[in-house]
């Protein structure tokens, strides 16, 4: 146990980074195949090539590394093997992503806005893949195991070279961006970045060096991403007032009024896929539609549903839970390139998705069902702002038509889930069908931004 903790002493401080700066051959019993260009895809940020990253030691320093870690290795007790299983459990996003997704079921806030947290949290962990990546194909260090094939690494060990650590780059980056938005607990964050790192090097499948240039590395990609963090326009002050008037939504300090102006990923301006204006709310149509709305016929099913997609996983978390289920099924977790990509796409289109929805709601301020028709009974708290487009359509179908385009053979499993949670706000007597409808449309153009850059970022 005192050497499991020097290693990460070791890793924290950064001590064997550079063995005196001098590159030297390393000898490769193998070569390397997993996802040998993902260095080069597109990164949500500063290019993958921005980045400088050092040389990793020389031949001696590394033997040196070498016997701390057989010994390590050798002497690993029960706790230093948890904290291997906790981290090896899935790619180096997994526990990152989960830990919020964890802390969002349970009720915990974090922040008004959850989405924008998953969003730069999973872009970060992303461009810290391939950063990451870049480094490892410009080096091609062996993994300690191929160096000496005497050592017995207690995890399955990578198919990709060992230089810089994935878990130590993508944790972190992580770490800091979650720091920025969490400052009292940036210290137990930056804790677990470092015991993420020292895991690897003592489960024998990293060097303390790939470790200390790891964290060094996810250091600057944070700091990176806090400064496009720091200009989004969240701080924005609303100075606006709630029109009157017939068709007009009616209430006070509307949720996400400032959303419109926030800065989105892709979308260039916010309102570029903005629907069309609703219909007159005493026409035809909308008498029909608030009618279908009050008399829908609620089942315990019709009930069950809704409830959970007013649940913070209804709400937040469940394309997340959904990714996670199939990445397992197809082994994609072994796959830290990909998984990140999975992440990062499902949300920062959400996050795009929700400046969009916004946009929609306050240029048209449309009134509720309840609003236009006292007889509608809410099943419950209608959220504090106007009805058109619906939120939870316009999410619902950017993230399952993602879905769907990461693992197209779950297509009709995604479309199913996102009608799902779209038809439940009718059924939770919330929405009409055109705000249904327009959501839809307008979450799919959403989505299709957001694959159209994916199929351009360098990863087919």
């Amino acid at each position: 146990m005192k050497r499991v903790s020097r290693v990460l002493a070791i890793v924290t401080a950064g001590a064997v980074l550079t063995g005196g700066g001098v590159l030297r051959a390393q000898p490769t019993s193998k070569s390397y195949n997993l996802e040998p260009n993902a260095g080069k895809w597109k990164t949500w940020f500063n290019p993958a090539q921005s980045y400088q990253v050092p040389p990793p030691p020389d031949t001696a320093t590394t033997r040196a590394e070498l016997d701390l870690l057989s010994k390590t290795v050798a002497e690993l007790g029960p706790e230093a093997l948890e904290r291997i299983r906790f981290w090896d459990a899935g790619a180096p996003v997994y526990r990152w992503m989960n830990m919020m997704e964890k802390r969002i079921a349970a009720g915990e806030t974090i922040t008004a806005h959850p989405h924008r947290v998953l969003a730069y949290l999973a872009m970060a962990m992303y461009d810290a893949t391939v950063v990451a990546w870049n480094a490892k194909y410009a080096y091609k260090r062996s993994r300690p195991s191929d160096f000496d094939p005497g050592l017995n690494p207690v995890v399955a060990v990578p198919d990709s070279p060992s230089y810089p650590s994935e878990h130590a780059v993508v944790s972190a980056a992580a770490a800091g961006v979650l720091g920025y938005f969490f400052p009292t607990q940036a210290d137990g964050y930056q804790k677990l970045a470092a015991e993420a790192a020292a895991s690897r090097v003592s489960a024998g499948v990293q060097y303390p060096s790939d470790a200390s240039a790891g964290l060094e590395l996810g250091r600057q990609v944070a700091q990176n991403v806090i400064q496009q963090i720091a200009n989004d326009g969240y701080t924005l002050v609303w100075t606006g007032g709630v029109p009157a008037g017939r068709c007009f939504w009616t209430g006070s300090n509307p949720g996400g009024v400032t959303a419109p102006n926030w800065k989105p990923i892709l979308l260039r301006p916010a309102s570029e896929f903005r629907p069309s204006p609703p219909p007159d709310c005493g026409s035809a149509q909308m008498n029909a539609e608030v009618a279908l709305v009050r008399n829908f016929a609620r089942t315990f099913n019709t009930n069950q549903k809704a409830y959970y997609w007013q649940s913070a996983e209804g709400r937040e978390t469940w394309p997340y839970v959904l990714a996670e289920r199939w990445m397992f099924e197809d082994k994609m977790d072994r796959n830290p390139p990909r998984a990140a990509r999975v992440y990062a796409l499902l949300a920062a289109a959400e996050y795009d998705a929700y400046i969009a929805s916004q946009d929609g709601k306050f240029t048209y301020w449309y009134l509720r069902p309840h609003q236009l028709d006292p007889g509608v009974t809410p099943l419950f708290a209608v959220p504090n702002f106007p009805s058109y487009p619906s939120n939870h359509a316009v999410f619902s179908f950017t993230r399952s038509e993602v879905l769907a385009y990461l693992f197209p053979a779950r297509a009709d499993e995604a479309g199913a889930v996102g009608k799902e949670a779209s038809d439940s706000r009718i059924w939770a007597g919330i929405h009409y069908p055109v705000d249904v409808e327009a959501g839809k449309a307008l979450g799919q153009a959403v989505a299709q931004r957001f694959i159209a850059w994916a199929q351009q970022d360098g990863s087919r």
